[in-house]
């Protein structure tokens, strides 16, 4: 079983102080995790399409596609909570969008252990990143920490397959790895400010 981290070690962010400052924390909090699972369907969407076709990938095709559908779910509930409080989306989404689908064509052209690396290492960065926010929101917002436990459940099952699929395998795979977490984190920061 891969070797999770623990979600105790980690500093908790605490909402900015002052007036407002709890609706401007949950708008930076739904604008970052939108953009997440906007990036998460480009990057399957990118990765099936690779694979979709060619001799001998049906079944990564299939298990991308159902990966970009389970996706496509948490960022349907991200666009209606935006919208019912008037949240804008980051302004990076465009970037982010060519960001995705480049990272998934790119890592499903080096092969299948490849884009289980891509999803290894994207899915224990959004992981640490929904277990900060579930626990920054379990008294103030308990009704959003559920809903983002069970996403950060099924994002760990991505993250699980991926692991029992060969991700460690990829060729280079310790710098893949790195790269993609790097990215990924510099992208929660940016979303959650502009």
């Amino acid at each position: 079983m891969p070797v999770r981290p623990d979600p105790e070690s980690r500093p908790v962010r605490l909402a900015h102080p002052g007036r407002g400052a709890s609706r401007r924390r949950r708008a930076e909090i739904l604008r970052v995790d939108h953009a997440g699972e906007y990036a998460a369907v480009h990057i399957y969407r990118a990765q099936k399409a690779v694979f979709e076709g060619r001799p001998g990938k049906d079944a990564v095709a299939a298990d991308m596609g159902e990966m970009q559908a389970q996706e496509a779910v948490h960022l349907a509930r991200f666009e209606a909570l935006l919208n019912a409080e008037r949240v804008r989306p980051t302004v990076m989404t465009p970037v982010w969008r060519l960001a995705a689908l480049g990272l998934g064509a790119g890592t499903a052209l080096l092969g299948e252990k490849a884009a289980h690396a891509c999803t290894e290492a994207v899915e224990s960065v959004i992981e640490e990143h929904y277990a900060d926010q579930i626990s920054e929101l379990s008294d103030r917002d308990p009704e959003l920490a559920a809903e983002l436990t069970k996403f950060r459940d099924e994002e760990l099952a991505h993250h699980d397959h991926a692991v029992a699929h060969g991700s460690r395998e990829a060729p280079g795979y310790g710098l893949l790895s790195a790269v993609i977490k790097a990215g990924c984190r510099a992208a929660i920061k940016i979303s959650e400010r502009v």
